[in-house]
C-alpha cells in the first residue's frame, strides 16, 4: 500500500483523484484492512493546514482527538475525551470519528453547536451539513459553528461487548435577535436523534418542547439524563462532566 501525504488541498485532490481511500488516523480501518486487504493507495490529511484549524469556533478533520481543550465548547471536549484510551486518542481524528466510525461519538456534539462541514471533492471544497456527511461519507476537511453560550455533555457507563452507550449532549445557542435556543441531541445505541426549543423560558417548558420533537421517542433513561442537563444549562450550571457523579463547574 502506497500512503498519500498532501500538503495542500489541491494535492489532495489529486490524490482523490487517483483513488487514493482516505484514513483518518486509521484507528478503524486497519483491523479490515489486515482481514480483507489493504488499498493501493491510501491518504492522510495529517500535512493539509485546512483539514488541522483548531480554534473557538472550528476544528479540523485532520485533528487528533487528544488535541481538542478547552479552547473548545465544553460539549465537544468532553465528547473526546470519553472517546477510546489515551492511546487511541492520540491517534484517532475527527474525521475518522465522524465519518469512519459507525458509533460517531462526535456527532452529538456536532449537532447541538449546529456545525457545518467543508468536505473535499475531486473538483474542489464546499460546505455540507452533518446529515450528508453521515449519508454519504465524504472527506471532511473541517467543522465551524458559532460559539455557544453555554453546552453540556454526558455519556453513561456501557458494557463491555454490549451496545453504545447512552450518549447526551445539549447546548444553549445565541438566536436571532435577543433569543435562545436549546438544543440537544441523544445517541441511543446505534441511532443519534435531536431537537431543539426556544430556551427563554423555564426548564420544565423547556422539556415538554422538546418531548413534541424526535426526541419524544427517547426511553424514560434517557429522560432521566436530558432532564438535569437540561435543567442545569437554563439555571446557568453548564457543565455536565461525561460519567456519573462528576462535580459541576
Amino acid at each position: 500500500m502506497l500512503l498519500c501525504l498532501p500538503t495542500s488541498v489541491t494535492e489532495a485532490q489529486e490524490c482523490l483523484a487517483e483513488g487514493a481511500v482516505p484514513i483518518g488516523g486509521a484507528t478503524l480501518v486497519w483491523a479490515t484492512w489486515q482481514r480483507d486487504g489493504f488499498p493501493g493507495l491510501a491518504m492522510s490529511l495529517r500535512e493539509v493546514p485546512e483539514a488541522n484549524v483548531l480554534g473557538r469556533e472550528t476544528v479540523g478533520g485532520a485533528v487528533l482527538l487528544h488535541r481538542i481543550d478547552a479552547q473548545q465548547p465544553d460539549v465537544l471536549r468532553l465528547a473526546a475525551a470519553t472517546i477510546g484510551t489515551g492511546a487511541v486518542r492520540r491517534t484517532a481524528t475527527v474525521g475518522g470519528n465522524l465519518v469512519g466510525s459507525t458509533l460517531r461519538c462526535l456527532l452529538p456534539a456536532a449537532l447541538v453547536l449546529d456545525a457545518r462541514a467543508t468536505v473535499l471533492e475531486t473538483d474542489g471544497i464546499r460546505e455540507a451539513d452533518l446529515a450528508e456527511v453521515v449519508a454519504k461519507r465524504p472527506v471532511l476537511l473541517s467543522l465551524r459553528w458559532r460559539a455557544p453560550i453555554a453546552s453540556a455533555y454526558r455519556k453513561l457507563p456501557g458494557e463491555a461487548g454490549g451496545p453504545p452507550p447512552l450518549v447526551v449532549a445539549s447546548a444553549l445557542r445565541a438566536g436571532d435577535g435577543a433569543d435562545r435556543r436549546l438544543r440537544v441531541a441523544v445517541r441511543d445505541g446505534y441511532d443519534v436523534l435531536s431537537g431543539d426549543t426556544a430556551a427563554d423560558t423555564d426548564a420544565e417548558e423547556a422539556l415538554d418542547a422538546l418531548r413534541g420533537t424526535a426526541l419524544g421517542d427517547l426511553p424514560a433513561v434517557a429522560w432521566q439524563v436530558v432532564r438535569p442537563q437540561v435543567t442545569g444549562l437554563l439555571h446557568g450550571n453548564a457543565d455536565d462532566r461525561a460519567g456519573p457523579g462528576a462535580p459541576q463547574r
